[in-house]
């Protein structure tokens, strides 16, 4: 049951105003995740925040986009599932085998993508916990223990978005529709 429905920047508290803008200004419109996030303005602003701290890190944005699509896949989060997979392919010009071999749960073909995904897949099904093996792999392609930690803001942030949308389903945005 849907009991919280996407804002607009008229219909927010006022505290949400402000974010809604920018996210207007930045994306050309406001996705129904962050307007729904925007009936609790201090949801809103602490989901922003986290994802831009975790901006300032040492992942790039593509791994950072790879981590929240397999969280997602993890979580079964249609709509962030779909919005990932547009921004990778779409925004980001990722080969789409890359994010069909996310989705489908299979080998990348890239031996430190699949580390990175590797990590993530483990630590949401493991609720935290990876193995030494999955560990070793994800440093033997160059990634450091700091870069494991900064995993984890992915995780966070998926986390609340992706359990949102299971606690009040959020209708997926027409841009996203075709990665649905």
């Amino acid at each position: 049951m849907n009991s919280l429905k996407p804002q607009t920047i008229q219909s927010a508290p006022d505290a949400s105003k402000p974010y809604l803008q920018e996210i207007q200004k930045g994306y050309g419109f406001i996705p129904n995740l962050m307007a729904t996030f925007a009936n609790s303005p201090a949801v809103l602003e602490g989901y922003l925040a986290l994802d831009h701290a975790w901006g300032k890190g040492t992942l790039t944005a593509q791994e950072r986009q790879l981590i929240l699509l397999t969280v997602s896949v993890e979580n079964s989060c249609g709509y962030c599932t779909a919005a990932h997979s547009t921004v990778l392919k779409g925004m980001m010009k990722v080969d789409p085998a890359i994010v069909h071999a996310i989705r489908s749960k299979v080998s990348i073909g890239d031996a430190k993508k699949d580390a990175l995904v590797a990590v993530v897949r483990e630590l949401v099904s493991e609720r935290g916990h990876i193995s030494e093996v999955t560990q070793k792999k994800f440093f033997d392609q160059g990634y450091t223990p700091v870069q494991l930690m900064e995993v984890l803001v992915g995780l966070a942030l998926k986390t609340i978005s992706n359990y949102l949308d299971h606690l009040n389903p959020v209708e997926i945005d027409a841009g996203f529709k075709p990665e649905a």
